[in-house]
C-alpha cells in the first residue's frame, strides 16, 4: 500500500504568482508554468501540477540554492567593497572602517553575513582579528563580475 505524500497548502500556494483566471477557457499559470485551461482541470491534476512545479522548485533550489547565496552575500555596495579590498590582502575590522568610512559595528555585520556565505574566513593573532577570502575562487569570481561591469559602463 502506498501512501501519498500531503504537502502543506501554504508550500502550494507560495508559487502560485499568476492572478486567478477569469473565464472558464483562461489558462492557469503557476510559478510561470501553463496548467492547461480551468476547463480541463480538475482538483487532483492541479494538485499534480502543482506538486510537479514545486518538485522542480525544489531541485532548482537545491542545485542553485549555494550560487545565489553566494550573489546574495555580495548584494550591498558595502560588502562588494569588503570583499573588493579583501582580494589585495587580509584586513582587520578597524582597517576596512577606516578604509571604507564605514562604522566598525557595521564592517563587523557585513562580515558575518559574508562569513555565514563562506566567502570569508577570519583568523585571530592575539587580540587581532584579521579577514581574508575564502579561497581564490571568490577573488575570481568578484573580480570577473567587477571587471564586466566595468566594461559594461
Amino acid at each position: 500500500m502506498s501512501t501519498i505524500r500531503q504537502e502543506p497548502i501554504a508550500a502550494l500556494v507560495m508559487n502560485a504568482r499568476a492572478p486567478m483566471p477569469t473565464s472558464a477557457t483562461a489558462g492557469w499559470r503557476v510559478a510561470g508554468h501553463d496548467t492547461g485551461t480551468a476547463a480541463n482541470q480538475t482538483p487532483l491534476s492541479m494538485h499534480k501540477a502543482l506538486y510537479k512545479i514545486m518538485c522542480m522548485n525544489a531541485h532548482t533550489a537545491e542545485v542553485y540554492g549555494d550560487v545565489t547565496e553566494f550573489f546574495s552575500a555580495l548584494a550591498t555596495p558595502v560588502r562588494a567593497a569588503i570583499v573588493h579590498r579583501l582580494t589585495e590582502r587580509p584586513w582587520s575590522v578597524g582597517e576596512l572602517a577606516q578604509e571604507l568610512d564605514v562604522s566598525q559595528p557595521l564592517i563587523s555585520q557585513h562580515l558575518r553575513v559574508l562569513r555565514s556565505a563562506h566567502l570569508v574566513t577570519s583568523h585571530r593573532s592575539g587580540q587581532r582579528v584579521t579577514y581574508a577570502l575564502a579561497d581564490e575562487h571568490v577573488a575570481h569570481v568578484f573580480l570577473d563580475a567587477y571587471t564586466h561591469m566595468k566594461e559594461q559602463r
